[in-house]
C-alpha cells in the first residue's frame, strides 16, 4: 500500500475541534468589558458541569494536575498512612504523592480493561490505607461498584482522575460523581479543552463536601486552607481592615493555628471559561464521533483473533479518550514491530501509559519491576493505541483502517 504525505495519519494533538462557536465565545468575553479572571463565565461554566456530571460542586482550576494536587490535599494525609493506586496511568495522577510522608503501594490492572483490578485493590488494603487514587482508562469507567464497597467497608476516601473520561457513563451516572473527589482535564489532547488547558474538581463526598468545596475555593484563590482562632493581640490601633485596604484578609482578626495548605492562583480565566461552555455544547457529538471512529477499528480487529479491543462492559459507555486493543504474544510477533510497521504505512502511533512503578522517581522509594505482573505484561508485549480522536478526517480514518487491516493480514501470514 503506497503512501503519500497527503493521507498520513499524524497522532492528533488536539483531542477535540474548535470552531467558530469558540472563536464567538472568546470575542463576546472579550468586548464585554467584564474582568477575565474569576467571573460570570466561570460561574457559568462551573454550574454547566455540575449538572451534566451530577455532583455536589464543581470547582473549576487551571488544569487537571492542579486539580488533582488540590484533591489530595484535601485527603489530611499524614506519615504513615497508605495508598493505593493505579501504575497505568500519567504521572500527574500520582505526582502529588512524591511531597508526601506516606506509602504508596500500587495495585495490579485488569488485562482486558488497563483500570484498576478490584481485587488487586482488596488485597493491599490495610488498617492504615487512607485513600485510593485510580483512573477511568482511555475514557472507559472503572468497576466502581467494586472498588467504592471497599471503600466504604473499610472507610477509605475514594479520587477518581476522570481526564480521559469525559462523556463516559457508568450505570447511567457519569464518573466526576462516582468517588468522593473526581478530577477533570481540559489539556490540548482532551475531549473537550479550555483554551489548551484547564481543569475541575468535582466534591461528591456526603460528608465532608460541603467543606471540601470551600476549602477547594479559598485555595484555588490564592487563601490558605488553615484553622483559625479569634487574634490574641491587635494589630496598631484598629480592630479590623478598612474597606479600602487590599489583602489584609482576616490578619486583623484571627489568628492561624494549623495551616493544611498555603493556597495558589489556579482561576480559570474568563476566555477559557467561555471557550468551556461552548465545548460542552458539542461535548455529546465529539464522543459520538469518537465512538464512530472506535467501532470502525473494532470491525477490523473482528477478522483477526489473535488481538482483542479493550473490553466494554454492558454497564459503562466509553468515551473512547484512547483506543486500545491487545496483541496475543502467541502469534509470533511482536508487540513493536506491529507499532513500527503501522508507522511505516503512515499512521503514527503513541503508547500511553509506561507503567509508573516503574518510573525512577517511584523506583526511588522503593519499587521495582514485578510488583504489577499483570500492568508489565500487557504494556511491555501486548498494548497497542490507536488514534480516534474526532479530529481524523474521514480520510484519515479510511487510511488507518486500511493499514491497520494490512498489517494484522501481514502478523496473520507470519504466524501461518
Amino acid at each position: 500500500m503506497a503512501t503519500s504525505p497527503s493521507d498520513l495519519v499524524p497522532y492528533p494533538q488536539r483531542g477535540s475541534v474548535l470552531a467558530e462557536e469558540e472563536v464567538e465565545a472568546i470575542t463576546e468575553v472579550l468586548r464585554s468589558g467584564v474582568p477575565l479572571s474569576g467571573g460570570v463565565y466561570r460561574e457559568a461554566f462551573e454550574q454547566r458541569f455540575r449538572e451534566l456530571v451530577g455532583a455536589r460542586h464543581a470547582l473549576s482550576v487551571t488544569s487537571g494536575t492542579v486539580a488533582l494536587s488540590l484533591a489530595v490535599s484535601l485527603l489530611g494525609l499524614r506519615p504513615g498512612d497508605e495508598l493505593i493506586v493505579t501504575p497505568q496511568t500519567y504521572k500527574a495522577t500520582i505526582q502529588p504523592l512524591l511531597d508526601y510522608p506516606v506509602t504508596v503501594r500500587f495495585c495490579d490492572v485488569d488485562p482486558l480493561t488497563l483500570n484498576a483490578d478490584p481485587a488487586s485493590i482488596e488485597a493491599l488494603v490495610t488498617e492504615r490505607t487512607k485513600a485510593i487514587l485510580l483512573v477511568h482508562y482511555g475514557g472507559l469507567p472503572a468497576d466502581m461498584d467494586r472498588i467504592m464497597g471497599t471503600a466504604r467497608r473499610h472507610g477509605i476516601l475514594v479520587v477518581e482522575d476522570c481526564a480521559h473520561a469525559l462523556g463516559s457513563r457508568y450505570r447511567d451516572q457519569r464518573p466526576g460523581a462516582l468517588a468522593d473527589i473526581g478530577c477533570f482535564s481540559f489539556h490540548t489532547s482532551k475531549n473537550i479543552t479550555t483554551l489548551g488547558e484547564g481543569g475541575m474538581v468535582t466534591v461528591h463526598n456526603a460528608e465532608h463536601g460541603d467543606e471540601w468545596a470551600e476549602r477547594l475555593d479559598r485555595m484555588r484563590s490564592n487563601d490558605s486552607d488553615a484553622d483559625y482562632v479569634p487574634a490574641q493581640l491587635r494589630i496598631g490601633d484598629r480592630e479590623d481592615a478598612p474597606s479600602w485596604m487590599m489583602h489584609a484578609g482576616n490578619s486583623y482578626t484571627h489568628d492561624c493555628v494549623e495551616l493544611r495548605h498555603p493556597g495558589t492562583n489556579a482561576t480559570l480565566s474568563e476566555p477559557s471559561a467561555a471557550v468551556g461552555i461552548a465545548q460542552l455544547d458539542r461535548l455529546e457529538r465529539l464522543v459520538m464521533r469518537r465512538r464512530e471512529n472506535a467501532a470502525r477499528i473494532t470491525d477490523v480487529l473482528r477478522a483477526f483473533p489473535f488481538v482483542e479491543p479493550v473490553a466494554e462492559p454492558a454497564d459503562a459507555v466509553n468515551a473512547y479518550h484512547l483506543y486500545t486493543f491487545f496483541l496475543d504474544p502467541a502469534v509470533g510477533v511482536t508487540r513493536d514491530s506491529v507499532v513500527e510497521r503501522m508507522r511505516q504505512l503512515g499512521v503514527q502511533l503513541q503508547l500511553r501509559y509506561f507503567p509508573l512503578h516503574l518510573l525512577p522517581e517511584w523506583r526511588a522509594r522503593g519499587h521495582r519491576f514485578g510488583e504489577c505482573p499483570v500492568a508489565e505484561e500487557v504494556w511491555f508485549r501486548r498494548q497497542v493505541n490507536v488514534p480516534c480522536q474526532p479530529s481524523l478526517s474521514d480520510q484519515q480514518v479510511s487510511h488507518l483502517l486500511e493499514a491497520l487491516h494490512t498489517v494484522l493480514t501481514e502478523v496473520e501470514r507470519t504466524a501461518r
